[in-house]
């Protein structure tokens, strides 16, 4: 398993950090793959912990937020990104964590359980800023698409029974990851069947 992951982590780094995302010039070209592949480590852990604990540690978290606002700053203060396109990754994550209060607020209130834990809140102003607006939409969508399906089986299969907690944590990450790679052309395309 830790072999199958530590692959995946890899694959993560060439296809999003050296790959998809690459920018040129200096000192970029080797601060982007070594952002992407310090982000992929940090996912990797939450991924795991999650899993293995239900639980995502307030320090991962930070440490996913610092680095993804430091990096969205930086690019922005050289001139790479618009400062429109930080401003709408801000308001991504801050959409996102509000969301996820407000289902949390509701869930408890209506269903007396918990509808997300706090590590998935807290983790939800990093998402945004590392996918920022649109691709916060698809990936939010992956998430929870794939984290019906799985819980929908492990409810089937017995494993798990109606109101028993399954992590989240492990579903926004591949989230992030489908809307990382095709966030923009999903959103295209939706935009495409609506206009």
């Amino acid at each position: 398993m830790i072999e199958l992951l530590t692959g995946l982590l890899f694959l993560w780094w060439f296809m999003v950090g050296f790959n998809f995302f690459k920018l040129v010039g200096s000192p970029w070209m080797i601060i982007q793959p070594l952002f992407w592949l310090i982000v992929g480590m940090v996912l990797l852990a939450i991924f795991m912990t999650d899993i293995l604990y239900m639980v995502i540690p307030f320090s991962l978290n930070l440490m996913l937020f610092s680095l993804s606002l430091l990096y969205r700053v930086c690019l922005t203060g050289f001139g790479i990104m618009d400062p429109k396109d930080l401003k709408n990754a801000v308001i991504a994550g801050i959409g996102l964590c509000s969301f996820f209060l407000i289902v949390q607020i509701l869930t408890k209130k209506i269903k007396k359980v918990d509808g997300f834990g706090l590590g998935d809140i807290l983790m939800a102003p990093a998402l945004g800023l590392l996918l920022g607006w649109p691709k916060i939409i698809p990936a939010m969508f992956a998430s929870f698409l794939f984290g019906s399906i799985v819980g929908i089986l492990l409810i089937i299969s017995g494993k798990k029974k109606i109101g028993q907690y399954i992590p989240f944590g492990p579903f926004l990450i591949i989230g992030a990851a489908v809307g990382l790679i095709w966030g923009g052309g999903i959103w295209a395309w939706y935009m495409s069947l609506i206009v």
